[in-house]
Order: structure tokens, then C-alpha cells, then sequence
């Protein structure tokens, strides 16, 4: 039996939709393992459900939706997987990007680039230009991300700011650091899924996350839908959310 929806639920203690919802997808290889399929016959379901998840978060009112594609850590999977998700991937931006432009919405990466190979590269590049000024959803997608080199990359650029005599030490605060990470014109995850029964961040968005929600859920990432999404909804609603202030 589907949940009752989000939007339509009267007694909740947040009464609004989260405004960024943070995703860990994470259950493809187990999904295809259970039906003794290869892991990119996973992959590839596990694309369909990003395609699903999009359609919902538009139409339950997120406004910013950042999932978890690729990370840093996974460059250490065999190389005939990594291949297989890049080529996915590739495909994602060949064949989605007019649709995705044609919705308004926006398009962006964060994560180390430089791994990537030059196609993919200006692939990326091309697609975050072109849709730069949509403004129904923000989608971002974490790729050869690590949640540890991107603060370590924002503490490098603010040393080398402090070392030209552009800023003092003292100068530096939570905002001028938020300022120099990768997802410095979006704010902060209210609400961040896990999927596959894990319960871990995996080095995900660890400086953003400090006062979101956590929604932890068996469902694996292909069998995603938005019967799952709004549960998560209910769940998150139901929380009371005081940024460390006294009850």
C-alpha cells in the first residue's frame, strides 16, 4: 500500500518538503547478483531509477537533489566495472542532457575531474553550460567524489589565500570555508537516503551534512520509486529538527 504523500500530509512536524535531498544510491551489484545478472545489468536499472527519482523529487517540490554516482573510492573496482559505469555514463550525457535542458533543469558535478577521461570531461563541461540557468531542479551529481579531498582541497585554498596575504587567519570561518567547497552555491542536504540496508556515509558531502536527517532503507537502488522516495518524505516530516537549539 502506497503512503500517504508528502505534499498532502497533515500532521507532520516539518510541513514542508525538504528543499535539498542527498541520495547514496547504493544496491545495483546486489540487485543483479540476486537475479544472477552481470553487476552492469544492475548499472543500467540503477540508471532507470535516476531517471525515476528526478521525475519525483520534481513533482513532490525538491528543490535540490544531489546524488552519489561514483566515488573516489570506486576507481579501486575492477576495471571492467568502471568501465562499464563511465560508458553509462557517457550515454547519460549524450542522451539525457536535451531532455533535461528542455525541463530546466540544471545540471552540475562535483568531484575530482582530473581521473576522468577528456570525453567525459567536456562532456560535462558542455552540459553544466548549457543548462547553468535552469532553475526547476538542481541536479547534481557526485562523481569520483570523496567528502575528505574536497575539505582538504578547501583547506589548500585558503592556506594558499592566507600565504599571498589576500586573507588573515582569522578571517577564515565556517562561511569563507562552505565558500571554497564544491557545492558552494547550494545549500546544505535537509535530508540525506541511504538505500541497500546500509547504514554509512561513505565519505559523502561530511562537511555538509552536519545537521541533516538521515533516512536509512532496505529498498537496493534499481527498485527505487516514488513509493519508496515519499516514505522517506513521511519519515524525514516527521522529524523535529533543531539545529542544536534546546527543545
Amino acid at each position: 500500500m502506497v503512503k500517504e504523500g508528502f505534499a498532502s500530509r497533515k500532521k507532520s512536524k516539518n510541513s514542508e518538503p525538504p528543499v535539498h535531498v542527498a541520495i547514496i544510491m547504493d544496491g545495483n551489484g546486489r540487485w543483479a547478483k540476486k537475479r544472477m545478472l552481470p553487476k552492469v545489468a544492475g548499472h543500467k536499472r540503477g540508471a532507470d531509477a535516476v531517471r525515476r527519482c528526478v521525475e519525483d523529487a520534481i513533482d513532490l517540490g525538491i528543490r535540490y537533489l544531489t546524488l552519489y554516482a561514483f566515488s573516489s573510492e570506486n576507481w579501486n573496482r575492477p576495471e571492467d566495472e568502471v568501465n562499464d559505469l563511465m560508458g553509462l555514463l557517457h550515454r547519460y550525457l549524450t542522451k539525457e542532457v536535451d531532455e533535461l535542458d528542455d525541463k530546466n533543469i540544471r545540471l552540475a558535478f562535483i568531484g575530482d575531474r582530473s581521473k576522468l577521461s577528456p570525453d567525459i570531461r567536456a562532456l560535462i563541461e558542455a552540459a553544466e553550460q548549457r543548462t547553468l540557468n535552469n532553475s526547476r531542479l538542481c541536479l547534481t551529481l557526485a562523481l569520483s567524489y570523496g567528502g575528505r579531498a574536497e575539505i582538504v582541497d578547501a583547506a589548500r585554498k585558503l592556506a594558499k589565500q592566507v600565504q599571498a596575504g589576500k586573507i588573515s587567519p582569522e578571517d577564515i570561518s565556517e562561511e569563507t570555508f562552505s565558500g571554497e567547497l564544491h557545492t558552494h552555491d547550494i545549500p546544505d542536504p535537509d535530508l540525506i537516503i541511504r538505500t541497500s540496508g546500509e547504514q554509512r556515509i561513505s565519505n559523502f558531502l561530511l562537511w555538509q551534512i552536519a545537521y541533516a536527517e538521515f533516512v536509512f532503507l532496505d529498498v537496493l537502488w534499481p527498485d527505487f520509486n516514488r513509493e519508496v522516495l515519499e516514505q522517506a518524505l513521511d519519515e524525514y516530516g516527521g522529524r523535529d529538527r533543531r539545529f542544536g537549539a534546546r527543545p
